[in-house]
């Protein structure tokens, strides 16, 4: 997979990408990430590319030319139009099920917005999808951008050891994680659960089980309700 990040503040995206399992898979090549600067693109002398909205209002509005010029370059390097997404608020939810879809993409192009946002003429022009990573603002798109490419990278043939690395993990298969333990087996007066010292697989695996579903029931009960509802279906 190749993603194209789109933003003001490349060196930013950089910094969190190239470390930790990320930085890794990118050096091994079993991902493909670039992250490219808006301002490279624009027409301006100053390297401009905001102006004042039309219709008044605070802030600054970026222009369409430099992000239209930034999609366009990229759509020439990968010789088609990547899958474009647009991180904001207005979105739909970023959820585990949407990155797994997402993963499967052969190129992802994101587009950070800044200040108060993008001219919509460009965003009708090139933009796939909108996500948002939750109901609240922030100052920029590159944080969005950097969880989006995480969550979806981190599921890339490659980047993880084994797919069950993910797959065993909250949300995966709509319910929370199992409570997990290490070293020392005695720690402040508490052990580790017995059936996790037995050895006995099917016994750990189905004590796994049931601590995922009382989790996920006591924490997320709206999450539980459509797993179950999701099991109910699958046996009609």
């Amino acid at each position: 997979m190749r993603i194209d990040i789109a933003t003001l503040f490349p060196e930013m995206c950089e910094t969190v990408l190239s470390e930790s399992i990320i930085g890794r898979a990118r050096k091994s090549g079993a991902i493909e990430i670039h992250c490219h600067n808006i301002r490279d693109y624009t027409l301006d002398k100053h390297r401009r590319v905001d102006d004042t909205p039309y219709g008044g209002g605070m802030g600054m509005l970026m222009q369409a030319e430099p992000v239209w010029r930034c999609w366009l370059a990229v759509c020439e390097l990968l010789g088609k139009p990547p899958h474009s997404i647009y991180l904001s608020p207005k979105g739909e939810t970023l959820t585990q099920q949407k990155t797994i879809k997402l993963s499967q993409k052969e190129n992802l192009f994101l587009l950070c917005g800044h200040y108060e946002g993008i001219d919509q003429r460009v965003l009708d022009e090139i933009i796939d999808e909108e996500i948002s990573i939750g109901d609240y603002v922030l100052t920029g798109g590159e944080l969005p951008a950097l969880v989006l490419t995480d969550a979806v990278a981190r599921m890339c043939s490659g980047v993880l050891p084994a797919a069950v690395c993910f797959e065993d993990e909250s949300h995966f298969n709509g319910l929370l994680e199992y409570p997990q333990y290490t070293r020392p087996e005695l720690w402040h007066g508490e052990s580790v659960p017995e059936v996790l010292l037995s050895g006995h697989h099917l016994k750990i695996s189905q004590w796994r089980n049931q601590k995922s579903l009382e989790i996920t029931k006591e924490k997320r009960p709206d999450l539980y309700a459509a797993w179950l509802e999701e099991q109910n279906a699958q046996k009609e």
